[in-house]
């Protein structure tokens, strides 16, 4: 059986795994992001108070295997509040905590390093502290960060078939079941391999692109 044929044969069972695998990925992007950008800028903006606890909290997760989190956020962290809670939310607010970290780390890292010549010479023509965030520093701080926040999405996608193992029916675990009643490996997981490079090699494209376009830029004007 051929893996396009094994793509037609169980197509409701991957469009159904991808559904899921696409939500939650949409949702971790959303809260990733939003919040994350938020946590980047305030960290910047209130360095004495917020850097040292960012700076201990990422240095935390940054030794915690993403499956090992995901894992003990769903069985003994649980047993021990004594909570039981949908698995598909259980991988939501840890992927979307790691995700926020990963971007509040990549904006601050850009607005920290940004070069104060340019805040100089703003203050010198006599633009105000507001203009000079919204139209100098922003449009550039963007331009640095765009293709490693797209990067970060796309490991973020990629991270989600851990959902699998705490048994949110995503893509992969979809794709182990078809596995146990087709049993072929070799079909399945080219098919799924495949799927997973048409969403995301577009993605790392386009980073790749804006990088090679914008980034070179900026950095010969610093």
């Amino acid at each position: 059986m051929s893996t396009l044929k094994i793509l037609l044969t169980y197509r409701q069972g991957f469009l159904a795994g991808l559904s899921t695998t696409l939500e939650l990925s949409l949702i971790i992007w959303s809260v990733g992001l939003s919040v994350g950008l938020a946590t980047g800028y305030l960290v910047d903006r209130y360095p004495l108070r917020l850097r040292t606890p960012f700076n201990v909290l990422a240095f935390l997760l940054s030794g915690i295997p993403v499956i090992v989190f995901l894992v003990w956020a769903h069985y003994p962290l649980q047993v021990l509040l004594n909570v039981v809670i949908d698995p598909f939310f259980t991988a939501c607010w840890v992927l979307s905590l790691v995700n926020t970290m990963a971007v509040a780390e990549i904006l601050s890292s850009a607005l920290r390093e940004f070069p104060t010549a340019y805040i100089t010479a703003a203050k010198v023509c006599g633009i105000s502290r507001r203009q000079t965030f919204w139209k100098i520093k922003l449009p550039i701080i963007l331009r640095q960060v765009l293709p490693g926040i797209v990067t970060s999405q796309v490991a973020i996608l990629q991270a989600t078939l851990f959902a699998s193992l705490i048994s949110v029916e995503e893509i992969f675990r979809v794709s182990q079941r078809i596995n146990a009643t087709a049993y072929k490996p070799v079909q399945i997981y080219t098919a799924l391999a495949l799927l997973f490079l048409a969403i995301c090699l577009p993605l790392n494209g386009f980073a790749l692109w804006f990088r090679n376009r914008f980034t070179k830029i900026v950095t010969e004007d610093y």
